[in-house]
């Protein structure tokens, strides 16, 4: 049994991993902030899962402050963030607490610690909009086009520097679009069900001329997992996706297809600091993690649909 610190014990992937972890008999401290980015309730209902386990504790705590916990951690799993790449255009600053100083904070925690390694999150939009699909993570990564991504990158810089002065072992992950039951009310595909139920418009951008990478929670949560419990390396950098993109129109077709509802739509253009594609080559998340996704995105939307309709009653 491990003694494992989650920051973002109450975000979307954070209570997929603590769960798995407290499920298996390791010990959680999960912290988290519960910001109101959206809906605070989701994220009390999460907590309300995790708290059914002896073994998880849960502080609650902007990890911009510092880190509050006393007894000794075994491992560090990150997944604190301020999310959204179109929300970091309004408000840069929260983006730069939360993720760049917030990061900083865990990364001194595992020095003054002695913490041996750190799984960080990371995510496909460090990769921007240059570069030929499916990215790999040796291709540059050095043209962000939004804060949100920029922040991303520098905490994988954060790293290197951690791991080359105090030898902390750490794994950047690099998350492609993660979906799935529990998720993120701010994200696309929340928003499509929700207002296809409501018989509401969805906005669909660059006239649905785009590419996802769409990945289900519990294959995110198998590569997460295998980077904590494996020795993989001293300083890694690891796309988890599907490693199959696919058009965000046959996605809102699935979504049409397992509510029983056609959507309305409204077609609009780009906008600012998106990106018209997500696709990540897998290879390196396989040979080192043993990392195979098994979810299809037709049954990951089948399993959402189906837990959306039983947790907002529809």
């Amino acid at each position: 049994m491990k003694k494992i610190l989650v920051t973002g014990a109450a975000g979307f992937i954070g209570f997929y991993i603590s769960k798995k972890l407290l499920e298996r008999g390791d010990k959680v401290i999960g912290i988290d902030n519960l910001n109101d980015y959206y809906d605070i309730s989701l994220k009390k209902d999460r907590l309300k899962e995790l708290e059914k386990f002896k073994n998880f504790k849960f502080i609650k705590k902007d990890i911009s402050e510092g880190i509050p916990v006393e007894e000794k951690i075994d491992l560090i799993c990150h997944l604190a963030a301020q999310a959204g790449v179109r929300n970091s255009i309004k408000k840069p600053f929260d983006y730069q607490k939360s993720n760049s100083l917030g990061t900083l904070q865990v990364f001194e925690f595992a020095r003054q610690k002695n913490i041996s390694k750190v799984v960080f999150a990371s995510s496909s939009s460090v990769y921007g909009s240059r570069g030929n699909p499916p990215f790999k993570e040796d291709q540059n990564a050095n043209d962000p086009i939004s804060l949100y991504a920029a922040t991303k990158r520098s905490n994988e810089l954060y790293a290197k520097v951690y791991n080359h002065l105090y030898g902390i072992k750490m794994i950047g992950l690099r998350f492609f679009t993660v979906y799935g039951p529990w998720g993120r009310p701010d994200m696309a595909y929340f928003k499509f069900i929700k207002k296809i139920f409501k018989g509401e418009e969805i906005e669909i951008f660059n006239n649905g001329e785009m590419k996802r990478d769409f990945t289900y929670i519990e294959d995110i949560v198998s590569g997460v997992l295998s980077s904590l419990d494996k020795d993989i390396g001293e300083y890694e950098i690891i796309n988890l996706a599907r490693g199959e993109e696919i058009n965000l129109m046959d996605f809102v077709d699935l979504l049409e297809k397992y509510s029983g509802r056609e959507a309305k739509k409204r077609m609009l253009g780009m906008q600012p600091g998106d990106v018209p594609l997500t696709s990540g080559d897998i290879t390196k998340a396989k040979n080192l993690l043993g990392y195979f996704p098994k979810t299809s995105v037709e049954e990951g939307i089948k399993n959402f649909v189906g837990w959306y309709k039983e947790y907002y009653g529809k």
